[in-house]
C-alpha cells in the first residue's frame, strides 16, 4: 500500500505528465524532469523540506535551466562567466564579463549578471591552486570556484593554512576569498565491510552500470580499490582507478548484467543520460549506508584535500553522506551526474559530500553509460 505521501508524490508526477502532453514544447525543453519517479519526489519532499508539487516544478525548471545553460555557454563563448539557479530554482543567472551580451541572455529567459572576470579566468585561477605543492595544499580543507561570487574560494580549519596555499600559488587579489571552515573532508569507505560490494575487507558503493565493448561493469570510487584489485557481490576486477588527483574507478563484472537503475529507496530511478546539472539543482544520492539522500548542487570543479592528499574537479553538495556511501550515484532527475568522493559531517547532523563527474570517468576509460 503506498503511503499518503507517495500518493501526493504520484499524483504530482501525473500532473507533471498531463502538462508535458499538453505543451510538447515544455516537455522537450526539460529532459531533466520528464517523468520524476514518486521516489525521488518524496526524498525531496523530505531533504528540501518541500511539497511534491513544488518538487515537480523545481525539477522541470531545473531541466529547462540545464537546457539553457547549455545553449547561453556556446553563445556568450569567451564571455561566459557562469550560471546557477537561485534558492528555488525559479530562476537560471547567467554571468557575463560583457554587458553587450545581457539583452541574449534575457532572451532565453535567464536573469543577466555582468561580472569582471570570466568562468575560463576562474578555472584558471583555481588550477593555479591544484598546481600548488602539495605540502601547501594538504593545510586547506578545500578550494572552488564560486560562480555566483564571481571568485575562487579557498577553505581552510584555521586561516594561516588558507594563507599559505594562495601564497605558494601565487593567486592573490580579489579574486581569491578564504573562508575559515571546521569543514574537514574524508572518504567514505567502511572498513567492516558491507554491502553492495567488498574490496577485501572493505566496502564501497556502486555508482553506475556501464560496458565498455561487450564487458560489462560499474563506475565507483578511485580511493576504494586499485587496478587488480578484486571484488565481491558483484565478483569483478578493478580495470583503472585514480587517487589521488582524482577519485574514480571502474570495475568489470563479466557474467552481469548491467542495468539502467539507481537504487531510490524500495524502487529505482532510470538513467536516462549524463546532462550536467546546474549550479543550484537538487540532485539526490544513492549509497549502501544512508540510502537515497537529497540536497543541491553547490559548486562545480572543487579541489578537496583529504588526509591521502588533494582530488581536483570534484562537484560539491549539501548531501550528506556517512562511510560506505562512497562510489555512490549522484542523479539529477534522470540524469547521472557522478560518484561519491568524500565529504564532511553525517546524515544526523547534516553533512557535505562531493562527487566526481561521471562523464569524465566515461572517457577517460572508454565506457559507455547504462541507460534506459
Amino acid at each position: 500500500m503506498l503511503s499518503k505521501r507517495s500518493l501526493l508524490a504520484g499524483a504530482a508526477v501525473a500532473a507533471l505528465c498531463v502538462a508535458a502532453s499538453v505543451s510538447p514544447a515544455v516537455a522537450q525543453s526539460a529532459p531533466l524532469a520528464a517523468q520524476p519517479s514518486p521516489s525521488m519526489i518524496e526524498a525531496l519532499q523530505r531533504d528540501l523540506g518541500i511539497t511534491a508539487e513544488q518538487a515537480v516544478t523545481r525539477l522541470a525548471n531545473e531541466a529547462r535551466a540545464a537546457s539553457t545553460e547549455a545553449t547561453l555557454t556556446k553563445t556568450l563563448g569567451d564571455k561566459y562567466a557562469g550560471a546557477w539557479l537561485n534558492a528555488d530554482a525559479s530562476q537560471l543567472l547567467v554571468a557575463t564579463s560583457d554587458a553587450a551580451t545581457a539583452n541574449a541572455i534575457r532572451a532565453k529567459g535567464a536573469q543577466p549578471v555582468v561580472v569582471s572576470r570570466t568562468l575560463a579566468q576562474l578555472d584558471a585561477l583555481k588550477e593555479r591552486l591544484d598546481r600548488a605543492p602539495a605540502q601547501a595544499q594538504a593545510g586547506a580543507s578545500l578550494w572552488y570556484v564560486d560562480v555566483p561570487t564571481n571568485s575562487v574560494v579557498v577553505l581552510a580549519k584555521q586561516q594561516a593554512s588558507a594563507d599559505a596555499l594562495v601564497a605558494a600559488a601565487g593567486v592573490g587579489g580579489d579574486a581569491v576569498r578564504v573562508q575559515v571552515s571546521a569543514e574537514q573532508p574524508q572518504t567514505f569507505v567502511n572498513l567492516r565491510g558491507g554491502d553492495p560490494y567488498y574490496i577485501g575487507g572493505s566496502r564501497c558503493s556502486i555508482g553506475f552500470s556501464v560496458t565498455r565493448g561487450s564487458t560489462p561493469g560499474f563506475v565507483s570510487a578511485g580511493h576504494c580499490g586499485r587496478q587488480g584489485q578484486t571484488t565481491s557481490n558483484p565478483s569483478g576486477t578493478f580495470q583503472g582507478s585514480s587517487f589521488p588527483g582524482n577519485d574514480y574507478s571502474w570495475v568489470a563484472t563479466p557474467g552481469h548484467t548491467p542495468q539502467p537503475w539507481v537504487k531510490s529507496g524500495s524502487s529505482n530511478v532510470i538513467v536516462k543520460g549524463s546532462t550536467q546539472a546546474t549550479v543550484g539543482a537538487s540532485i539526490c544520492r544513492s549509497g549502501s549506508t544512508t540510502g537515497w539522500r537529497c540536497g543541491t548542487v553547490q559548486q562545480h570543479n572543487t579541489s578537496v584535500t583529504y588526509s591521502q592528499g588533494t582530488v581536483s574537479g570534484v562537484t560539491r553538495t549539501n548531501v550528506c553522506a556517512e562511510p560506505g556511501d562512497s562510489g555512490g550515484s549522484f542523479i539529477s532527475g534522470s540524469q547521472a551526474q557522478g560518484v561519491t568522493s568524500g565529504g564532511s559531517g553525517n546524515c544526523s547532523s547534516g553533512g557535505t559530500t562531493y562527487y566526481q563527474p561521471v562523464n569524465e570517468i566515461l572517457q577517460v576509460y572508454g565506457l559507455t553509460l547504462k541507460v534506459g
